[in-house]
């Protein structure tokens, strides 16, 4: 036996209760001392990180919600028989409008092409051009 193979049968324990964080020493990774060193110290609210995720466009009167009706030209009108009832409804009905989010678009019928059928127009946005050319025929609008 000699003095450097000997060993202690109780070797001293580290004691290591400094920051307390895996091997990351004193502060833990938790920078100096104040505010910031706390826990529950959370900068971003957690509202203002829903807001920061939407979307955004700048601008005058901005609406990036806003619903867009569905465009339909006066043309295709043509598939109604004379005298029947031109409808979200019935321009569903006749896949002439799709189904948005699973319910009836709002529907704007524009002024391209010509209407030869006279038809009675309900729950629609018109164009200017559109209205003149529906009333010309003799349409109504409702």
């Amino acid at each position: 036996m000699e003095l450097h193979t000997l060993k202690r049968e109780h070797p001293n324990k580290k004691s290591r209760l400094v920051g307390r964080g895996g091997t990351r020493g004193k502060t833990s990774g938790r920078g100096g001392k104040g505010q910031t060193a706390r826990a529950g110290n959370k900068r971003r609210p957690q509202m203002r990180d829903i807001i920061k995720k939407i979307p955004k466009l700048r601008g005058y009167r901005f609406a990036s919600f806003d619903t867009k009706p569905s465009p339909i030209n006066v043309g295709a009108l043509n598939v109604f028989a004379a005298g029947s009832i031109v409808s979200p409804e019935t321009l569903f009905a006749s896949n002439l409008v799709r189904k948005v989010a699973g319910k009836l678009p709002v529907v704007k019928i524009l002024g391209t092409g010509e209407i030869t059928t006279k038809v009675k127009v309900e729950d629609c946005i018109l164009s200017n051009t559109a209205k003149e050319k529906i009333e010309k025929i003799g349409g109504t609008i409702k």
